[in-house]
């Protein structure tokens, strides 16, 4: 049986899928690119798909939430505030790139997306016309036209938040933000997609996929002016897709075994919220340790099915105390 991975965005929220992750290699011991042979990512997501790819232990990309989100989502007052005036924007994309290209090694670092061991899929959206792009290997069945693109940039792309970081320039596709907006928060559905419909390696009577979450708020407080306002309609386009897309791959493949780990937040905790990331990686830990990641993978696994009748189970997949 083949396997796919997806990782949603959410900026430092991230670190409950690589804490789920650290639990994977726990179990099986194997790294998670020696489980999965396809990983797709959006946003923070594309930032652990890549690390995946990379062979980078999941246990480093925990830590990396706590030792390098300060330096990427760094805030000086005047400077900040300054920048938003400017360009709309908090955080330097390329103290973001810097980090991606730091983190991924001397050897991964210059990989092309074909150069990649295992399967990836980064989403991004061109600003111009906001076209999807997804950066998948080339292959006879697509239009080979994404394969050749680094690694490094693809990834810096898919994580470009609006609002947070100034949209990346790769020529000659142009300026690119993150894949989220409004599509592929989720990009289980475009993974699918591309397994089943644009490589002759995957097929869906004998593959297995698992969706990574990082959390979601069902009960968000109206906006009371403007900026609140931006900030809901931002949520909302990086958000909404997540459980549509869980919907269409459940519907458009309902015989595949396909898993959704998530849990609920208790209130909005936006990408930046460094002083957070103690709290959220102890609500990724509670959801970790609900998890048989051996029935998982092997599609035994009842409780986190994607079925009909999918229902979070609550009494752990809240962000609360435990």
């Amino acid at each position: 049986m083949r396997r796919i991975l997806t990782i949603d965005g959410g900026g430092v929220r991230g670190i409950i899928p690589a804490v789920l992750l650290r639990a994977l290699e726990r179990d099986t011991g194997r790294l998670t690119r020696d489980t999965f042979d396809f990983v797709a990512g959006t946003s923070t997501g594309a930032v652990l798909a890549a690390g995946i790819a990379a062979g980078i232990p999941a246990e480093r990309l925990v830590t990396l939430y706590g030792e390098r989100s300060h330096a990427v989502f760094r805030s000086v007052p005047f400077v900040s505030g300054l920048r938003r005036l400017l360009t709309g924007t908090l955080y330097d994309t390329s103290a973001l790139n810097a980090l991606i290209r730091d983190e991924l090694g001397s050897e991964a670092r210059d990989w092309r997306i074909n150069d990649a061991p295992i399967d990836l899929l980064i989403t991004a959206k061109r600003l111009v016309d906001g076209m999807p792009w997804y950066f998948v290997r080339d292959s006879p069945a697509n239009s080979c036209r994404a394969g050749g693109f680094p690694l490094v940039e693809a990834v810096t792309a898919s994580a470009a938040a609006p609002t947070y970081f100034r949209p990346w320039l790769i020529p000659p596709i142009g300026e690119l933000i993150d894949g989220g907006v409004g599509v592929a928060g989720n990009p289980a559905y475009q993974a699918c997609v591309e397994a089943f419909d644009y490589t002759d390696a995957y097929d869906p009577a004998d593959t297995l996929v698992v969706s990574l979450g990082t959390g979601k708020l069902l009960r968000r407080e109206r906006p009371g002016w403007l900026w609140p306002w931006v900030g809901w309609l931002l949520s909302e386009l990086l958000r909404s897709p997540a459980e549509q897309q869980t919907e269409l791959v459940h519907r458009h493949y309902p015989h595949m075994p396909f898993y959704r780990l998530d849990l609920e937040l208790d209130g909005e905790i936006g990408l930046d919220a460094v002083d957070r990331i103690a709290e959220l990686r102890a609500a990724g830990e509670r959801l970790a340790s609900a998890v048989d990641w051996r029935a998982v993978l092997d599609g035994s696994d009842e409780h986190f099915r994607v079925t009909d009748a999918t229902t979070l189970p609550r009494e752990y997949c809240r962000l609360g105390p435990g």
